[in-house]
């Protein structure tokens, strides 16, 4: 039965410092005191996002609640991004309380900004809180910020301009200009602390603040930002969805494992989908109205028996798994070989590969994980031609090769400046020759052992239970100086073909996916000195350099 629907446009909702902030309410018309559903955006509550959520869910008999962050489309005070979604969204779930419509149970929803707004009250929203459904999206966004303690340029650069411009007076179109003003403002070559004049025309507080806050857990700015420690706390069961190919992938995965660990049984989706992929958008609807139906209307007909379910790629198939990792996981090591070979053999006595990484020619990117751009697997032939960038390959498969679950790197590295990334990647190469990456990952160097202790964390490995952020370490550089590196690239589900080679690709740039690394330590000043990195990579039985790949059989 699908309801008509009434909308309540303009509902103050006080904050504790006299900010009102404004929602939206559709009411599924005779329906009986429904659950509500809240849905906080800082994007707005109309327009696509009000047919699509708000009558949306409402037809099918559930109120919903959808409010403007503080500080856009008519909700006063200013935009603190992630700042203030804690104290605003509690204040919030005490208004619906107060409401003489409020059936006494409700659940929320939301993709991206949207998800972390839900994590950011969850653990404190109380029993009424009975369902959550999160999109591409995480508990803390700090280390998508600074993915491997490298600073994500592209990405971080095209939000803060769309949040800029999504209030101007040519809002609708913000979210196709962000990224090309983005585009065209890292390769300006301005200095880094300037690009947002570039791409949006002033000084950007939000662009600045993350410039500014290093990838530090323990700063202040990151601590009342940051919600991951508190996601075993949940009560409310959760749904997840994300995509193989979306910017905060393995942090919507380090979620699901807090989870676990604290004994929940959350639902977890990984599809083929990037970030603004429209796709997702129409999967996730359908999967948190089936949650929303099972947990708010006791109506479970629409859940599936396993609550792990992930698209193959390479393959096309729809699979589904009683847990994340699958069972039976193992990470079987590929080594480097002499010659540019990749096999899962022990590697053979031989000198090193080398290569120079000079930041005022950035090694550049073809496709991976960005924000908001189609980040599908490319062609990365032309990269491959680069004297920057090291390529191994495998022999053609006799059979197919499936790999499922987390993925990382080992590696020996020299480098000539203690200030470096180390770049890898994995790429699926077809019998035609198209190099097509798969994941890839970044880990950025400094002195001191390399460990990235106050810089930043890589995303972490996809155990049961969840390390710390800075549990990725690089050991201290022995004799020869050769330094122990470990990379984690984002997790995969993928079946190479038979005839297929496995390729790994490792450089010391993703521009501008990345922030181009000076050498000297520092990120954002024109000014900078640029300093050459030559890199040495190690394929010895002394010295292996292997990608581990988790084989599923």
């Amino acid at each position: 039965m699908a309801f008509r629907v009434r909308l309540q446009r303009d509902l103050p909702v006080p904050m504790p410092d006299g900010v009102v902030l404004l929602a939206d309410r559709y009411i599924p018309v005779g329906a009986e005191r429904p659950p509500t559903i809240l849905i906080r955006s800082p994007y707005g509550r109309r327009g696509a996002f009000g047919w699509a959520f708000g009558r949306g869910f409402a037809r099918q008999g559930f109120q919903v609640v959808m409010q403007s962050c503080r500080g856009g489309y008519g909700s006063g005070g200013l935009l603190d991004p992630l700042g203030d979604e804690h104290d605003d969204g509690l204040a919030t779930v005490a208004w619906l309380r107060r409401q003489s419509w409020y059936g006494g149970t409700f659940g929320m929803f939301g993709p991206s900004y949207l998800g972390y707004t839900q994590w950011a009250i969850a653990p404190y929203a109380g029993p009424d809180l009975k369902a959550m459904a999160v999109q591409i999206s995480a508990s803390q966004f700090r280390d998508a910020a600074y993915v491997g303690g490298a600073f994500a340029l592209e990405s971080t650069l095209s939000w803060t301009t769309l949040t800029h411009a999504m209030t101007g007076r040519f809002g609708a179109t913000a979210i196709l200009r962000a990224p090309r003003n983005a585009r065209r403002a890292v390769l300006s070559k301005r200095a880094v602390d300037e690009l947002d004049l570039v791409s949006a025309g002033q000084p950007l507080a939000f662009y600045r603040d993350l410039l500014g806050h290093h990838a530090d857990p323990a700063v202040p700015y990151w601590s009342k930002r940051d919600f991951s420690a508190a996601v075993g706390e949940v009560e409310a069961p959760v749904t997840l969805v994300g995509g193989w190919y979306d910017v905060f992938l393995p942090w919507q995965l380090r979620d699901y494992l807090t989870l676990r660990a604290a004994g929940r049984r959350p639902q977890l989706t990984v599809g083929p989908w990037y970030h603004v992929d429209p796709r997702q958008g129409r999967y996730s609807t359908a999967d948190a109205l089936a949650w929303f139906r099972a947990h708010l209307m006791s109506d479970p007909s629409g859940l599936r028996a396993d609550p792990v379910r992930l698209h193959i790629t390479g393959a096309g198939e729809w699979r589904d798994y009683p847990d994340w990792p699958v069972p039976g996981m193992r990470a079987e090591p590929w080594h480097l070989q002499p010659g540019f070979g990749l096999s899962p053999d022990n590697p053979r006595p031989s000198e090193p590969d080398r290569y120079r990484y000079h930041p005022e020619h950035p090694t550049p990117v073809i496709g991976g994980p960005v924000l908001l751009s189609n980040s599908l697997p490319r062609d990365q032939r032309r990269l491959e031609a680069r004297r920057d960038v090291l390529v191994y390959s495998g022999e053609p498969l006799r059979e197919d090769l499936e790999a499922i679950g987390p993925v990382s790197a080992r590696l020996w590295v020299r480098s000539s400046t203690p200030h470096v990334d180390i770049v890898v990647r994995l790429c699926d190469v077809h019998p035609d020759g198209r190099s097509m990456n798969v994941c890839e990952g970044v880990r950025r160097l400094r002195p001191s052992g390399g460990a990235l202790d106050d810089q930043g964390s890589s995303p972490a490995p996809s155990t049961l239970a969840p390390p710390p952020s800075s549990s990725l370490s690089s050991a201290e550089p022995d004799a020869d100086g050769w330094r122990r590196v470990e990379v984690e690239l984002w997790p995969i589900g993928h079946r190479f073909k038979a005839g297929h080679r496995v390729r790994v690709h490792i450089a010391s740039g993703a521009y501008p996916t990345i922030a181009r690394n000076f050498g000297t330590g520092s990120l954002a000043s024109a000014s900078d000195e640029m300093v050459p990195a030559d890199i040495e990579v190690s394929h010895s039985p002394e010295h292996p350099s292997a990608l581990l790949l988790p084989r599923v059989k």
